[in-house]
């Protein structure tokens, strides 16, 4: 009787199975041991200690003692002021659109003429990305005086940035075959984007413009703490003057009016973006002729009040604002004044101090970073809605991270500055907590669109919630994650420069003061050093997500 050959024994089959060694794969290793090397380095460099961490915490306890209760001692004028915020950010982002909608165009591989006029569109986007929305609008009062029209023109400029770059990536994502039947008619390159590009990515542009509202009301109240109007100038004075129960009264509006906007964003884009009726997979059903030849559906009537009325506010808040853009015709002289004077750099006003200042503002950023990573993993699943253990936590962590996103960093920052002292503690400790609210959300937002096959997989052989989240939901967040935490670090590299204004470390203090004091060429040498900075991180984000996503 024949015997069936015996199976080879199990440790044969080790290296068959072991994955291979990839060029990338050792790429990725040696870029995760060098971002914990700059973490280590960077709290090395910040001089953060436990101790010194607890003692702090302990005043800042001390100080929201004396700030509580919130004392709103002139309602209708915190109202004002909250409206004038909300208007300046709505205009200076509309003007922003304006600006980026062409510039897209001219920067998208598809659509520029040549890679000339490509280069040249990418470079004024990445620009207007690298310099804070803060410096932006104390040269704008520098040129034009203390006003609202400063604020708008700072908010515009600095939306370029990013509404121009992800412009540009919606319409070099666009199907080609839309723009090749419109040219097989003998229509002209007009024509073309019209009709064959326009269609295909104004509605991710109409999503950009919503979520850019809501960053720039954020922006909006910092801008009134150098004279750009708004409900920031109120809140300046109320903690310079030490008066903070006050302070907390403008905070506490402030919170309100942000979070009411996000909860108005997530209605706008589920009613402007909302796929067809019957279609609620993302893909345009087809409909009867008939029917599609009706002048008006529910859709079209509820996307035709939305732009009726955001341009209704447009044109009030111009008549509230008493915004004159002849004012502006008439500062250009002055606004190109001031710019050309940031030229030639100068870098050797303070020495050496100078790059310890730089060192600073990457250390803040790194630190920050690394903190929001670490902990909104945890906050983010739990304000997810497929991952949430139930409800009730669902609601909790939700909740926190739109109350965390609706407080601007400045405003934490000048918070930890009153209860730490000055120096950079402050500022890692202001936009690690920005940090949470920001990643967070994101990662709740990935973790909704996984595939939710291997987490049902999971469960069919009795693997619990643990078991679920680690083998089933983390592993196809990780590029998410990564991906995200890339962005964070550009941003907190740049708004840890604008926290210097009050005092919470980095180089930020000395572009202030070089502003203040009339030194352009000293301010446009750091500026130029912030623009490389920021333009280095982007081009290592990209290549890491190239290798990653």
């Amino acid at each position: 009787m024949l015997t069936p050959p015996e199976p080879e024994p199990a440790a044969s089959a080790g290296p068959a199975i072991r994955p291979p060694v990839t060029r990338n794969g050792v790429q990725l290793t040696l870029t995760a041991l060098f971002g914990v090397v700059a973490v280590v380095l960077s709290v090395w460099r910040l001089d953060l200690e436990p101790a010194e961490l607890t003692d702090a915490f302990g005043d800042l306890g001390r100080l929201l003692k004396r700030m509580w209760p919130p004392v709103f001692d002139d309602p209708g004028r915190i109202a004002e002021l909250a409206l004038e915020t909300l208007l300046i950010a709505l205009i200076g982002t509309v003007f922003a659109a304006v600006l980026s909608a062409p510039l897209a165009l001219l920067a998208a591989r598809n659509t520029a003429p040549n890679r000339a006029v490509q280069a040249v569109a990418r470079g004024i986007i990445t620009f207007c990305r690298a310099v804070p929305d803060l410096v932006f609008a104390v040269l704008f009062v520098r040129a034009m005086g203390i006003g609202v029209l400063p604020g708008i023109m700072a908010l515009a400029v600095h939306s370029v940035g990013m509404l121009g770059k992800l412009f540009a990536d919606a319409i070099e994502e666009s199907s080609p075959d839309p723009r090749e039947a419109v040219r097989s008619t003998g229509a002209g390159p007009l024509r073309e984007l019209v009709s064959g590009v326009l269609p295909q990515v104004v509605p991710s542009w109409i999503a950009t413009f919503i979520y850019r509202i809501d960053i720039n009301l954020r922006t909006s109240v910092v801008l009134g703490y150098v004279g750009a109007g708004g409900i920031g100038f109120a809140l300046k004075d109320s903690l310079s003057g030490l008066v903070y129960d006050k302070a907390l009264g403008l905070v506490t509006a402030i919170l309100v009016i942000i979070i009411a906007m996000e909860l108005l964003s997530v209605v706008l884009r589920r009613v402007l973006l909302s796929p067809p009726r019957g279609d609620r997979t993302g893909r345009t059903a087809p409909r009867d002729p008939v029917k599609v030849s009706a002048p008006w559906t529910n859709e079209r009537i509820t996307r035709a009040v939305s732009s009726t009325l955001l341009a209704a506010t447009f044109v009030y808040g111009f008549v509230l604002l008493k915004v004159d853009l002849r004012e502006l015709l008439t500062s250009i002289g002055d606004i190109f004044q001031v710019g050309t004077r940031l030229i030639p750099p100068n870098f050797t006003l303070a020495g050496w101090k100078l790059f310890g200042a730089v060192v600073e503002t990457v250390a803040i950023g790194v630190v920050a970073t690394a903190v929001g990573f670490v902990l909104s993993i945890p906050f983010g699943l739990l304000s997810a809605r497929t991952v949430s253990p139930n409800r009730v936590v669902y609601a909790v962590a939700r909740t926190l991270i739109v109350v965390i996103r609706a407080i601007p960093e400045l405003i934490l920052a000048v918070v930890f500055v009153v209860a730490f002292g000055l120096g950079p503690l402050a500022g890692a400790c202001a936009l690690a907590i920005a940090s949470i609210g920001f990643l967070g959300k994101l990662v709740a937002d990935a973790a909704e669109e996984i595939d939710l096959g291997p987490v049902e997989a999971v469960r069919a052989v009795g693997g619990g919630w643990w078991a679920q989240l680690f083998s089933a939901v983390l592993p196809q967040l990780v590029p998410a994650l990564i991906g995200n935490t890339l962005y964070m670090l550009d941003v907190n590299i740049r708004h840890s420069t604008i926290l210097g204004i009050v005092g919470a470390g980095g180089v930020g203090f000395l572009l202030f003061e070089s502003i203040r004091t009339v030194n352009y060429e000293f301010a446009g040498g750091i500026i130029l050093i912030v623009f490389v900075i920021v333009f280095a991180v982007e081009r290592l984000s990209g290549w890491i997500r190239s290798k990653v996503i």
